[in-house]
């Protein structure tokens, strides 16, 4: 009941904002504040009470909704979700924060900021379909408004189109979810939308599984986003407000990775073994085709917003590597981009207010004229490179170690990408802030205000907390992990799942260096001395 409570908290607070009058602003954004910072100390509570040696879930909650139906509310928490719905919770209490400048219908923009928030959270704890799709869905309106009311120029258009690509993928995720439904039926006699019902009992051949793996691809494929469902990204987040790009990027497109945990894999293990070398493609060229397009983009936001399609290509490789490392990285690395990137965009966000452009041409020689806003920016750029010591490094490497395992192919063209990131993520950093001032506007800049501070000191530590210790963090999802491996494999009755027996042996030897990331990184810095 207690997390229920947590995530319908910014729903309910929404209605109290409903009473405010719209010209006292100030009292609006305070009380959107209040609500999002309790959310987010209350989602805490899970972390301290969670039981970190199991793979069951946790906080459940049942009720039956609509028993005819074989409806019901079931809510609860396990490995894979926990730290996203923390995330959640911490990336709406930030995002608000950083809207103190929103001067336009401030009261609708922190309602919808609170509406988006309970819509997310119920996306991670749901383990009904139908309340599944419900919170899936209706998440997608709040951010459609975000995106169409406050955003740039071209507002109406990325609105559109963000919401075109989410609804298309999700329509035929439900005619899924629907033969599912059915056939469950014919199989055990029991109507039911139980995820975990559905998950114990569902027994369908290969070909059924492709089709079925397909349907629910391409919604979460869309989300991610995957190469070449990704389009509908970039014009989003440069038209977004900076509050709707972190959100966008630190929550919204994890629903899609974390759908592949929570349905692909567990409900279609064989047809997750079967279509993997065409996943495994699919992220390697959204890794190398997101880093090259970054490398030409002329506007920070655009530059950003293609690192997150080469970023992401990572995690779906650590996902469809099959085993704990890779799986385990993939899940950190969810985090780390949720941290990095949102950073990111904030601080883009920051310069945008002050000169009103993002064109990496106007600016220049910024470290002579903002120092601290420089180095902030300089952390913050290393860290989406993956610098050791720095959070993206442990989850890439994990990653790689996990893919190297299952298809050296992929993890040599994967490898590619981190060398590029170094490019054009460096490239940007040299244009923006080193060489000489040339535009006079940039002389008039002011350095970061205590808000702005307050708003980053967080995510800097996040980044070198994960960076220098990851454990808190991994310790989290890895009995999890343990299970769903074991279920795929199980399950999967293919090639690839008997090969695992045979490569045993060599697996636990390369398992071994993983195991020095995430078990005795308490004691070992991953910084290299």
């Amino acid at each position: 009941m207690f997390l229920t409570f947590v995530t319908f908290l910014p729903l309910i607070g929404c209605f109290f904002l409903a009473f405010i009058p719209e010209e006292k602003s100030e009292m609006v954004k305070q009380g959107a504040l209040a609500i999002a910072v309790a959310d987010f100390l209350l989602s805490l509570v899970f972390y301290q009470e969670f039981d970190m040696h199991s793979s069951a879930m946790q906080f459940e909650f049942m009720v039956p909704w609509i028993e005819a139906w074989g409806i019901g509310y079931h809510v609860g928490l396990d490995g894979i979700s926990l730290l996203l719905y923390i995330m959640t919770t911490f990336l709406t209490a930030i995002s608000i924060l950083a809207s103190w400048h929103v001067k336009k219908h401030v009261k609708y923009y922190m309602m919808s900021m609170l509406a988006l928030s309970t819509g997310m959270l119920g996306v991670f704890i749901a383990l009904d379909f139908f309340m599944f799709y419900v919170f899936w869905e209706f998440q997608l309106v709040p951010m459609y408004l975000i995106i169409g009311v406050w955003g740039g120029p071209r507002r109406l258009y990325a609105a559109v189109k963000f919401f075109l690509y989410t609804a298309v993928g999700s329509l035929l995720m439900l005619v899924a979810i629907i033969w599912i439904y059915l056939d469950i039926h014919q199989q055990t006699g029991q109507f039911t939308t139980d995820l975990m019902f559905i998950t114990k009992h569902l027994d369908v051949g290969l070909e059924v599984q492709q089709w079925l793996f397909l349907a629910f691809f391409l919604a979460f494929a869309i989300k991610v986003p995957m190469f070449p469902f990704h389009t509908w990204l970039p014009d989003a987040h440069v038209e977004a407000p900076t509050a709707g790009s972190v959100i966008l990027a630190g929550v919204l497109l994890k629903m899609g990775t974390y759908g592949f945990l929570r349905f692909n894999l567990p409900l279609f293990p064989a047809a997750s073994h079967e279509l993997f070398p065409y996943v495994g493609w699919l992220a390697v060229i959204g890794i190398v085709y997101g880093a090259l397009v970054a490398m030409v983009q002329e506007d920070l936001k655009k530059l950003v917003a293609y690192s997150s399609v080469s970023h992401l290509g990572f995690v779906m490789l650590g996902i469809f590597a099959f085993n704990h490392q890779g799986m385990s990285g993939a899940l950190l690395q969810n985090i780390n981009h949720g941290i990095s990137t949102s950073a990111l965009f904030l601080m883009v966000g920051m310069i945008y207010d002050r000169r009103h452009t993002r064109l990496i041409k106007e600016f220049g020689g910024l470290t002579k004229i903002i120092p601290v806003f420089s180095i902030y920016f300089m952390i913050v750029t290393l860290s989406s490179i993956g610098l050791p010591g720095m959070n993206g490094f442990v989850g890439e490497f994990l990653i790689l170690i996990g893919m190297f395992q299952t298809d050296v192919i992929f993890a040599l063209i994967g490898t590619s990408g981190v060398i590029l990131a170094a490019c054009y993520m460096l490239w940007m950093f040299q244009r923006v802030m080193f060489l000489e001032v040339t535009n006079p506007e940039n002389e008039k800049l002011t350095d970061m205000t205590l808000r702005e501070k307050v708003v980053m000191i967080p995510l800097i530590i996040l980044i070198f907390w994960i960076g220098i210790y990851p454990t808190p963090f991994t310790k989290t999802f890895d009995p999890t992990i343990e299970h769903l491996i074991a279920h795929v494999n199980k399950n999967s009755g293919t090639k690839h799942g008997q090969e695992e027996g045979g490569h045993h042996a060599a697996i636990q030897s390369k398992a071994t260096v993983a195991h020095l990331i995430t078990t005795q990184s308490s004691t070992t810095p991953l910084v290299k001395e």
